[in-house]
């Protein structure tokens, strides 16, 4: 090398040690801040998954929180509908105290009262105070908004979940394509016209609520052994009635009816001594069963007990009461959800597939019970089923039904938390981490291999600027061609 003014050694060096020096940086930025990629030109087809990762974590993170949030929500409600349950399993034990009449003074009657009174203002409590950031849960605010409910085919309707179009109404259709039957018994009279007899007999009957022994006497007819029957259907749940021919050679009959509907109720009667209206039946037992009846909701089979439809779908979970003439008739009816309800966002994606849906029905006295049987409130003073009426029965009977749909709706909103909530949580549990582990190979730095080549940066930075060195000195050996 003879040239002094173009050092090309010394260009070399420099250019090899600019890159080490900028491998340095790059390697130092990475260890201190933990990251493989801190900005696009490190990885830029990285950086996009990276952030599509990362928008999906975040998204994940606050399903989380949402759902989080959602079972302390069902958590508060349910604890509250426990404290009711509470209430009125103690209501129930002082109807029951009160029907024991021999047993106890007008005072302590009229202390049952008071605490029954107690016990329905401390339940509409619950239903006016039980809240969550401010939200009433209990009081009917965040039910299911229904209108043109049809009240000659429908008694009731309590609706849990449903999916309603934004902004917009649904209309649900209830088709009854089975009647409902109560148990019917017929006994054919021996004579043409005119009320048949029977001879001497006992007959056990039997029904939906109890059990009573009846003795007729040789000669009885049919409306006196009508009479009898009915006079202990509060005791059995079976009535009687005569079918009387008007004209021509048709025999009397006698006709057995359950007071209630559905696959529930049953008659039977076994006549234990003698024939009872019938000849040849002494010792012959006969037993009828009620049919339920068969009801179609929005094109789902409802599961039916009696009078009472039930659906559960994800479209749809309702409870309806359908009045006996509606239930006993090939109809339909059709009523509107217009809106309400409580609606849940519990996974990362907006749509209905994500979403929860309860309504959280109002339990105060005025809304427990049914209107066929009698609602909760008529049993405080001066209502038509306080203990002054002592209508005791029908008492009883509004409480079992306010027992059942507490416990209906505290079951359904335990449903939803445990094998809805629960189980969103677990799984987006592990997407999360999933999805973090995946984002985390591809942005984080492994710090080993950093270290590693942080150590072969140095090394070549020192070997790059000692070369450099050595290179900046050869021009100075022109000095010897000139004699220096």
């Amino acid at each position: 090398m003879s040239r002094i003014n173009t050092n090309i050694p010394a260009l070399q060096s420099l250019h090899q040690l600019q890159g080490n020096q900028s491998e340095l940086n790059l390697r130092l930025e990475r260890l201190s801040t933990g990251l493989r990629i801190n900005r696009g030109k490190d990885d830029p087809a990285g950086l996009i998954g990276s952030e599509r990762l990362r928008y999906e974590i975040r998204g994940i993170q606050q399903a989380l929180e949402n759902s989080t949030r959602a079972d302390n929500v069902v958590l508060t409600a349910e604890g509250a509908l426990h404290e009711a349950s509470a209430l009125l399993l103690d209501l129930q034990a002082l109807i029951v105290s009160a029907a024991n009449e021999s047993g106890h003074t007008q005072e302590e009657i009229n202390a049952n009262q008071l605490q029954i009174d107690s016990i329905l203002a401390s339940i509409d409590r619950i239903a006016n105070t039980t809240t969550f950031s401010g939200k009433k849960l209990l009081d009917g605010s965040q039910a299911y908004l229904v209108s043109a409910v049809p009240t000659v085919a429908i008694d009731s309707v309590a609706l849990f979940s449903a999916q309603v179009p934004h902004g917009g109404n649904r209309t649900v259709t209830v088709e009854v394509t089975q009647s409902a039957q109560t148990a019917t018994v017929s006994f054919l009279g021996s004579q043409i016209g005119g009320l048949s007899t029977t001879s001497a007999t006992t007959i056990e009957l039997k029904g939906t609520i109890g059990t009573e022994m009846l003795s007729f006497a040789s000669g009885t007819n049919l409306v006196e052994i009508r009479n009898a029957i009915n006079t202990v259907t509060a005791l059995t749940g079976v009535s009687a009635v005569v079918s009387t021919p008007t004209v021509g050679p048709v025999r009397s009959a006698l006709l057995l009816h359950s007071t209630t509907f559905g696959s529930d109720a049953f008659i039977s009667v076994s006549p234990i001594g003698g024939d009872f209206i019938a000849a040849g039946n002494e010792g012959t037992a006969i037993h009828e069963f009620g049919v339920d009846a068969a009801v179609i909701v929005d094109g789902i089979l409802a599961n039916v007990q009696g009078l009472r439809a039930d659906v559960r779908s994800n479209l749809l979970d309702v409870r309806l009461y359908l009045t006996q003439t509606f239930g006993q008739t090939l109809s339909s009816a059709t009523f509107s959800i217009t809106g309400g309800g409580a609606l849940f966002q519990i996974t990362p994606e907006i749509s209905t597939n994500g979403q929860i849906r309860l309504g959280f029905n109002s339990i105060h006295t005025t809304q427990l019970g049914t209107p066929l049987i009698g609602l909760l409130y008529s049993l405080g003073s001066g209502q038509s089923n306080d203990l002054a009426s002592e209508d005791f029965s029908t008492a009883q009977k509004i409480v079992t039904e306010a027992i059942s749909q507490v416990a209906s709706f505290r079951g359904r909103l335990g449903n939803v938390q445990r094998n809805q909530i629960q189980t969103n949580i677990n799984s987006q549990k592990v997407t999360l981490e999933n999805v973090t582990a995946s984002e985390s190979i591809i942005r984080d730095a492994d710090i080993a291999v950093e270290v590693s080549n942080l150590t072969r940066v140095q090394i070549l930075v020192q070997s790059t600027q000692a070369t450099l060195q050595i290179a900046n000195s050869i021009p100075t050996q022109v000095l010897s061609l000139l004699g220096q």
